[in-house]
């Protein structure tokens, strides 16, 4: 069992707060593991009754009649009448729960949201559900839940809780990792050949037949292409008209900007790729487009590509992205306006990161062997001209180090293994 601790103690923080927990991630990133195996262990652990934890796994077949809100309810009620003990009710993929039609209200609907409503008023129950659709779950927790619900995402696998769990060289885990990624299955089988069959069944098996069957998709192979397009661009801006009109040249056919943009949308409420929108650091506001996507995961990312496309520099930047989300850190790629020339040219900052009222900015370079490129990624970060702390994080450096410009040069493996960085 690989330990997960930072998001079991989310969990265990949230006990017994009157609200719904609500676990999210992209599928098969371990939020399954997290819930019923290292809580409920926990839970057993303090002393709680395994009776008294009551467990649905909705998208297995012996579970699908509790997909109606309606059954699930009268379910839990009869299992929680004893109102002199407390219960634990863990949801597994609640977003295999359907509307369906209110019987004492004719021509309303009862709601997955309904359900858990009125589930949160049990005194005595605490109710744990997770989810793989952040435009049923986690757009919608504010406005459907009432702001009565706390978001836990799980991400897959650090390179640190990678790393921890194979053990030996940290530089021999990180070459593997930066190809096969953090989804935690991967860890059980044996050799490069089943990893790559593994990922590329993600996509067929899971991924891409979920987003199809919830949005009623029409086009499965543009769906593809374009997440083929999004793995070839991670570390470059792009916006939907670009995809759209580089769809059109190899496809030949009609293909709207909005259907691009609607399918893009259906990746990032699946989990599978997160948008980084551009930040003007000196005029604070944001730009519409372009933006840059990055893979939640850069395994998912390669088997996309059939692993041709092993680019280290913005692979190391997808990894180093993730890291600092994952951690909880909003993040923006950076633009700052050099004028010096007279002229006005953007330049960018990979990472501007904030914390609360912290904030920090961070360059990714896989190499900066040649003082052209040194001067390029120092040049961005000088020209922020403020004094929130620098760091450039490089892959091809010995030992982490400060140069006379108070800029930290970190070690690609050190940043990626130090909990806090601020």
């Amino acid at each position: 069992m690989i330990n997960r601790d930072s998001y079991l103690q989310k969990v265990v923080d949230y006990m017994w707060d009157g609200q719904i927990k609500v676990i999210t991630g992209i599928r098969r990133c371990g939020k399954s593991t997290l819930l019923f195996h290292l809580f409920y262990d926990y839970l057993l652990k303090k002393g709680v009754k395994a009776e008294n934890i009551i467990q649905l796994e909705l998208d297995k077949r012996k579970f699908a009649k509790y997909r109606s809100p309606i059954v699930l309810a009268e379910f839990v009620e009869k299992q929680v009448k004893d109102r002199r003990k407390k219960y634990y009710l863990f949801i597994d993929e609640i977003q295999f729960c359907y509307a369906v039609p209110d019987p004492d209200n004719a021509g309303h609907e009862i709601t997955v949201y309904d359900l858990l409503n009125e589930l949160k008023d049990y005194e005595n129950l605490d109710v744990y559900v997770t989810g793989s659709n952040s435009k049923m779950l986690s757009k919608d927790v504010a406005t459907e839940f009432r702001g009565r619900a706390s978001q836990i995402q799980v991400y897959p696998l650090s390179f640190s809780e990678y790393h921890g769990y194979k053990g030996g060289s940290a530089r021999d885990n990180f070459d593997t990792y930066m190809v096969y990624g953090g989804m935690p299955y991967l860890l059980k089988l044996k050799n490069p050949e089943q990893q790559k069959k593994y990922l590329s069944s993600l996509f067929d098996e899971v991924y891409i037949k979920d987003i199809v069957e919830r949005n009623r998709v029409e086009r499965p192979d543009i769906l593809a292409n374009i997440m083929e397009n999004l793995s070839s661009q991670v570390g470059s801006l792009t916006n939907p008209t670009n995809i759209t009109n580089s769809l059109k040249s190899v496809k030949n056919e009609k293909l709207s900007v909005n259907t691009v943009s609607d399918y893009i949308g259906y990746c990032k409420d699946a989990f599978i790729v997160n948008e980084a929108k551009r930040y003007d650091v000196k005029g604070k506001h944001y730009f519409d487009y372009p933006n840059k996507y990055y893979y939640m995961d850069v395994g998912l990312r390669n088997a996309l590509l059939n692993f041709r496309q092993i680019d280290p520099g913005h692979l190391m930047e997808n990894v180093i992205y993730n890291e600092l989300v994952s951690r909880g850190y909003s993040v923006d790629v950076g633009v700052v306006v050099d004028r010096r020339s007279g002229e006005k040219i953007k330049k960018e900052i990979d990472f501007v990161v904030n914390d609360g009222d912290k904030r920090l900015y961070i360059q990714s370079a896989w190499a900066m062997n040649t003082n052209e490129k040194i001067e390029a990624e120092l040049d961005s970060l000088k020209l922020a001209k403020d004094f929130f702390a620098k760091i450039v994080v490089q892959n091809d450096i010995p030992e982490t180090f400060r140069d006379n410009d108070g800029i930290l040069h970190m070690k690609l493996i050190d940043f990626l293994l130090t909990p806090n960085i601020f």
